[in-house]
């Protein structure tokens, strides 16, 4: 038993080390839990109607957001500011024995959240279930990224203001396919070249644990073996950037080569793993089209590479009409985009 009650009839302690997290994670030297990945999370009972998260963030200059379930209905996102000292206080609506799921609302360049301890009335931490997992790979979009305007309207606040990752259309759809998930995503990021930069790139990062260049902990990939691989990349190549900086055509040759390497990076850390390949729906029209065909590429190049294995497997979203911030889906688009690819992931998952 993870959690010990004190004769003084104060609250149970759930130590953060005693968790059983899920997504990319970290235990400091404090046995701190660092959440770092979008939608990394977190399962605890508690009895009663109350329960306390203490926490912190790494930035004292910063904000950052959990978000969570109660009973198995999404709640809402909780701001966690860096200068506070009190915990979070969750309630619940009457008494009884109660189910909480945290989850990180933002991205792993959004800073992480570090967990020290959980209070509440026989509070015990309790493990994801054991269903085949789907890691997305991606960018702003895979993160949820500009999607939330439910309480601060694009153009307002901060960027990660707007993040929703238990709403992007990863997690709904996992969720939807019974299935377990995690998020290796990055706002900006490419498969050659970023948004508005040459590097560093998701082949560049996807092996550290932060999804950061600069970092040299690595993530032990050992961790999950997932069932199916999601990579979404692309929107960013197209770019054109901020107009400032100078910024080339994109080019097809480099962005197929490279994007294979990077399968081939992937099928070296998941050798069972089925690996899908979709396109994005915010790059349309004639840009529509050439990344369409370079995914096309990069199947036909790695499937004669792998013969007698299973397949990379295309899904290609419909062009949409974005309506979150700054051109990216909204929490609404992303519940559109993982009915659109519903079939498609079960049928990998067979």
């Amino acid at each position: 038993m993870s959690t010990a009650r004190a004769n003084n009839g104060k609250a149970d302690t759930l130590a953060a080390n005693k968790l059983n997290p899920y997504g990319r994670y970290y235990y400091n030297s404090e046995k701190e839990l660092e959440l770092i990945s979008s939608a990394v999370h977190f399962g605890f009972n508690f009895k009663g109607t109350v329960c306390k998260i203490y926490l912190s963030l790494k930035d004292k200059e910063a904000h950052n957001y959990l978000q969570y379930e109660l009973d198995g209905v999404y709640q809402k996102r909780i701001r966690v500011e860096a200068n506070s000292t009190s915990p979070i206080i969750i309630t619940a609506p009457k008494e009884g024995n109660h189910k909480i799921w945290i989850y990180k609302c933002t991205e792993a360049t959004s800073g992480d959240i570090l967990i020290s301890k959980i209070t509440g009335d026989h509070v015990k931490s309790i493990k994801v279930k054991k269903t085949p997992l789907i890691e997305f790979i991606g960018n702003s979009i895979t993160c949820g990224a500009a999607a939330d305007t439910s309480e601060t309207p694009c153009g307002k606040g901060d960027y990660i203001d707007h993040h929703n990752a238990y709403m992007a259309y990863g997690p709904r759809l996992a969720r939807a396919l019974g299935a377990n998930y995690m998020l290796s995503s990055v706002s900006g990021i490419g498969v050659y070249r970023n948004w508005n930069s040459d590097a560093p790139t998701m082949p560049q990062v996807y092996e550290n644990i932060d999804l950061q260049y600069n970092n040299p902990v690595k993530w032990d990939f050992k961790t999950y073996s997932p069932k199916v691989v999601s990579i979404a990349l692309g929107t960013n190549d197209f770019s054109n950037g901020d107009g400032i900086k100078p910024r080339k055509p994109f080019d097809p040759e480099k962005f197929i080569a490279t994007y294979v390497n990077f399968v081939n990076l992937v099928k070296s850390k998941y050798p069972k793993a089925r690996i899908a390949l979709l396109s994005s729906p915010m790059v349309k029209l004639a840009y529509g089209k050439i990344l369409e065909d370079c995914i096309t590429a990069v199947k036909n190049q790695i499937n004669a590479e792998y013969p007698g294995k299973k397949p990379v497997e295309i899904f290609f979203f419909p062009p949409m009409e974005a309506h979150g911030c700054g051109g990216h889906p909204s929490v609404e688009d992303h519940a559109i985009m993982a009915q659109q690819a519903a079939h498609f992931f079960k049928m990998l998952m067979k």
